[in-house]
């Protein structure tokens, strides 16, 4: 779609619904996680986006008790939230008990995407309930740091024979910090990609510089236009983890930044 933004009173829709092709901008909760799910609530409508990757921390969606699990659900419900993603959620052991606690909390929920981090021991034990709950997985790279799964690239090579319901969950900072180009990680990935995860480093190789979406060196309308180009129906989710006390004033100008740079896609 070219031309500008429309605005939700002109549109009749969610700001990001306007947006070209089908790329929408959601909150990755971690990065409210030192406040509460009121907090989240009414950050989210400051934000002006209605769309939220939730994660068990605080009171964002517990997973026990059961009940507590449908309280979140039905607050972010009321407050007009739409859960898109469960996670990020570790799977760490073999433990077939372990797994089906975390999908029957993602089912209970009713979120289709869980953005997830199995051991590679465990993975393969993952395809089963992906195909038995109908809900997908997008594994989650977490950088140099991590033993697993460092870069999308990696993820790629083992989950191509498996259900397509696996893919991958993205995240650009630490991407780029492996040295893999996030640009051309979004475009290997194609079809199975299925969440982005999205900051700005001040240093491409150095995680505690991140800085405002616009304000570093990442290659932010290089992955928009990436997410344009195959076809991208998800959601990129901002995860900002810096200012902890005082997320919004940075959230805020990630997304005008962001809004932005979609907005001149033609």
């Amino acid at each position: 779609m070219a031309g500008a933004r429309l605005g939700p009173a002109q549109s009749g829709k969610t700001g990001d619904e306007s947006f070209i092709g089908k790329i929408r901008l959601g909150v990755a909760s971690y990065s409210f996680h030192k406040f509460d799910r009121a907090h989240v609530i009414e950050f989210m409508k400051q934000l002006d986006t209605p769309y939220l990757n939730v994660k068990d921390v605080n009171d964002h969606l517990p997973m026990r008790p059961p009940e507590a699990t449908d309280a979140a659900v039905k607050a972010y419900r009321a407050a007009g939230i739409t859960l898109m993603t469960a996670g990020v959620i570790y799977f760490a052991k073999p433990d077939e008990a372990d797994i089906r606690e975390k999908f029957e909390y993602v089912k209970r929920a009713k979120i289709p995407l869980i953005a997830g981090s199995p051991t590679r021991e465990v993975l393969p034990m993952m395809e089963p309930f992906v195909k038995e709950y109908d809900i997908k997985l997008a594994i989650h790279n977490h950088g140099p740091e991590d033993k697993e799964w460092p870069s999308p690239l990696d993820i790629l090579k083992v989950i191509e024979p498996m259900d397509h319901r696996i893919g991958l969950c993205i995240d650009v900072g630490h991407t780029a910090r492996t040295g893999t180009d996030p640009v051309e990680a979004i475009k290997k990935a194609g079809h199975r990609l299925y969440d982005v995860h999205i900051k700005d480093l001040a240093d491409l190789k150095v995680k505690e510089s991140q800085v405002a979406v616009g304000e570093g060196k990442m290659p932010i309308r290089g992955i928009f236009e990436a997410l344009h180009e195959i076809g991208y129906g998800g959601i990129v989710d901002l995860e900002y983890e810096i200012h902890e006390d005082d997320p919004l004033p940075g959230m805020m100008k990630s997304f005008a930044y962001m809004r932005k740079v979609i907005a001149e896609m033609k």
